[in-house]
């Protein structure tokens, strides 16, 4: 529900208003939150949905477990993804490589920790997934804060005006974006129904 952004900070900074990239993406950062807590409900009763489309007990739980405990990472993309949009359209792409790098490291040695020195399994797994989001959405944002003066002048109303025309131009790519991910997730739920189903799963999950 973003995708609008990218239009939008690139005609912006091409005609020289840098202030409204900051506009733009404060606009972005109140729709995809909104849209986050929409998803919620998705999230919570992912389990009972596959149960009722015939997965696994096994699978449906654990894939509603790990949906639930990621939920937190849902809302850090809603800052992370307006942010990057903000430093691309200004060609600021090393701070998000380096932001990204540390990142990657950080993910890591939280993967090792949470999962074989806590024990904590799949759950390990999800809070790595949402320390990380979180770190990434976090050090972008304070970038933009202090490095970034000419785009981000501090928190505006203007922000909340034209918010549907916003939705409605970021709802085409949306669709195609949403087309092009279920695509994978479909596969994924129809591998579900195979003998030896959790073999089956995990394998094409790592393809």
């Amino acid at each position: 529900m973003g995708s609008a952004l990218e239009t939008l900070c690139g005609q912006a900074f091409g005609a020289g208003q840098i202030e409204m990239l900051g506009v733009y993406m404060q606009r972005s950062w109140i729709i995809l939150v909104a849209s986050s807590f929409l998803m919620c409900p998705i999230y919570i009763f992912a389990a009972p949905v596959l149960k009722l489309i015939g997965q696994e007990d096994e699978i449906a739980d654990l894939a509603g477990h790990f949906t639930i405990t990621i939920i937190p990472q849902m809302f850090a993309l809603a800052f992370n993804f307006p942010t990057q949009k903000f430093l691309q359209a200004q060609s600021k792409v090393v701070a998000l490589a380096w932001i990204g790098f540390v990142a990657l490291l950080l993910h890591i040695s939280l993967l090792a920790l949470f999962i074989f020195v806590f024990g904590w399994g799949l759950g390990g797994a999800a809070a790595a997934f949402n320390v990380s989001a979180w770190v990434v959405s976090l050090s972008q944002v304070a970038y933009v804060m202090v490095w970034c003066k000419d785009g981000w002048t501090g928190l505006s109303w203007s922000a909340f005006r034209d918010i549907w025309a916003f939705v409605r131009l970021s709802l085409a790519s949306a669709i195609m974006l949403c087309l092009e991910v279920w695509y994978m997730m479909i596969l994924t739920v129809l591998t579900g129904h195979l003998d030896n189903a959790e073999i089956a799963v995990g394998s094409i999950s790592i393809w």
